[in-house]
């Protein structure tokens, strides 16, 4: 089963008045890297829901986001009376230094001034923590199931290439049975040119040809790319994703198709090796995308 790194889960839940919505948010990247924002009244819990980011998503740029609608009040004020009757007393002197009676006109800058009013934000309490934390939980899978369709997608794909892959491979064998007649051919020719073919020492040129033959024998590669290639396709199919293990299978199908294209000697198959190049390209595209 592959799942995909890129995944998207939300969650509204109301309590007390508050609607609170919760989203979750992944991306591709070769590290965990989380980043959580919340309302100052649920920050002493961010520790917590990043543990459950790591476990439940894994790997990837995962951001989660709680916001509280702008109608739920949740900061709270009271009045500092001790601080306020003083500024009232010297307001009542002010009045009446400059001469006038009623000194309730100021009182609108009492509130404004320092100390007279401060903040209180309410506590939250255990039922409200487990209401978000459930319904974390529930974005959190809601993300994991984004994943998991945008990772039948990315499998159904590699899969199509992969078998691309083993088809070239097949289209190669033809010409690999003409290979060794138009190598011999063209060696025979080749020292015509700078020597007299009757004084070639035929068993010599026999010997050479046969060592310079299993110097491009593809047998062994095309033998392990087949065996790279199933072993994609089973990686693949493992109950659990294996984006890092899948690139290094990758890798060593890259290295054999470059193997075949070096010792090709042949345009025909050099034109299928680059096919094959193609398909891998697009696979390792993929795989970049892969948890």
């Amino acid at each position: 089963m592959i799942k995909s790194m890129t995944g998207y889960g939300k969650e509204d839940v109301e309590f007390n008045s508050r609607i609170i919505h919760i989203e979750v948010r992944t991306l591709n990247s070769k590290q965990t890297d989380i980043s959580i924002k919340t309302p100052g009244r649920y920050r002493e819990k961010d520790m917590e829901l990043r543990s459950m980011l790591a476990d439940r998503l894994e790997r990837g740029k995962i951001d989660l986001s709680i916001t509280v609608d702008s109608n739920s009040d949740e900061n709270h004020y009271s009045v500092n009376m001790s601080v306020a009757q003083r500024y009232m007393d010297e307001l009542r002197e002010l009045a009446a230094g400059i001469g006038e009676d009623d000194f309730r006109p100021y009182l609108p800058l009492l509130t404004r001034l320092p100390d007279v009013l401060s903040q209180q934000k309410e506590v939250m309490i255990p039922e409200e923590w487990e209401t978000i934390r459930s319904s974390a939980e529930r974005a959190m899978d809601a993300a994991n199931l984004f994943r998991m369709q945008e990772g039948a997608i990315l499998q159904a794909d590699m899969e199509k290439r992969i078998h691309l892959i083993l088809a070239y491979l097949e289209e190669i064998i033809p010409y690999e049975e003409n290979r060794i007649s138009m190598i011999r051919e063209r060696l025979l020719k080749n020292l015509a040119e700078i020597a007299d073919e009757t004084r070639l020492d035929a068993n010599r040129f026999e010997q050479e040809l046969l060592y310079y033959l299993d110097k491009i024998d593809i047998s062994e590669e095309k033998v392990r790319l087949r065996k790279h290639c199933d072993y994609f396709l089973e990686t693949m199919n493992e109950e659990r994703s294996n984006g890092k293990k899948l690139t290094f299978i990758s890798q060593e199908i890259g290295r054999e198709i470059n193997t075949l294209g070096a010792k090709a000697n042949e345009v025909n198959i050099q034109k299928l090796v680059v096919q094959m190049k193609d398909e891998l390209e697009k696979i390792k595209e993929q795989l970049s995308n892969v948890l």
